[in-house]
């Protein structure tokens, strides 16, 4: 990036268009730019939010965690055990930051020893009945499920903080019409970067700031 032809202020309109999500075909369209400079701007971009964004985040008081799953085939089975999915579990503490990391499964033997590393004993985690939480009944965590078959919150027992995160990066990412696997990682990122640092100006703050810093 410091090497790019594109001159200052070309640059700065692409990181503006990529703040507030455009696709690299209409940004090229719209700053009659080569698509696949823009392309490869963005790409850089993502790349450099994820490599900044590995947080340590440590999770404590009221948390709700949840798996999901992304892209596939649409037709057939969806969710748990469809083909070409994408498997990822989240976590949200309410009223914060949210953390998401790509899994092979979403057995108890894979989920456990995430939810130990990153949220302190003694905190409220809230699940839906998935059988994976089980094991969460006789840990050190305060656990309460949703059956999601009869509601979808009891008071303050629901997880739709993570379940609104989970559809606003779906809803994103559709924009892009398929992402390939190796790049998943990259978006996935850009769209925790982009819930826990809300709005349009702090987003531009952050990048701008985070590029100042390196270049």
């Amino acid at each position: 990036m410091r090497k790019s032809r594109l001159s200052k202020p070309k640059q700065a309109k692409l990181i503006e268009f990529f703040v507030v999500g455009a696709t690299a075909r209409s940004t090229a369209e719209i700053l009659d730019i080569n698509k696949n400079t823009v392309a490869l701007y963005f790409h850089k971009l993502r790349l450099l939010i994820y490599q900044n964004n590995q947080q340590e985040l440590e999770f404590s008081g009221e948390v709700e965690i949840d798996e999901s799953y992304f892209g596939g085939i649409r037709k057939g089975k969806r969710g748990r055990g469809a083909a070409g999915k994408v498997p990822v579990f989240g976590l949200l503490k309410r009223g914060g930051k949210v953390y998401t990391q790509i899994i092979e499964n979403a057995k108890t033997s894979t989920l456990l020893p995430i939810i130990k590393e990153k949220i302190k004993p003694d905190s409220v985690v809230y699940t839906n009945n998935f059988r994976s939480y089980s094991a969460l009944d006789v840990s050190g965590f305060k656990h309460y499920r949703i059956n999601h078959s009869k509601l979808f919150a009891d008071k303050h027992n629901h997880i739709n903080g993570i379940e609104n995160f989970w559809n606003q990066a779906k809803r994103y990412m559709r924009k892009f019409n398929g992402i390939d696997k190796k790049y998943f990682s990259l978006f996935l990122k850009k769209c925790e970067w982009r819930f826990n640092t809300w709005g349009p100006r702090a987003l531009l703050i952050d990048l701008k700031r985070t590029l100042k810093e390196l270049f």
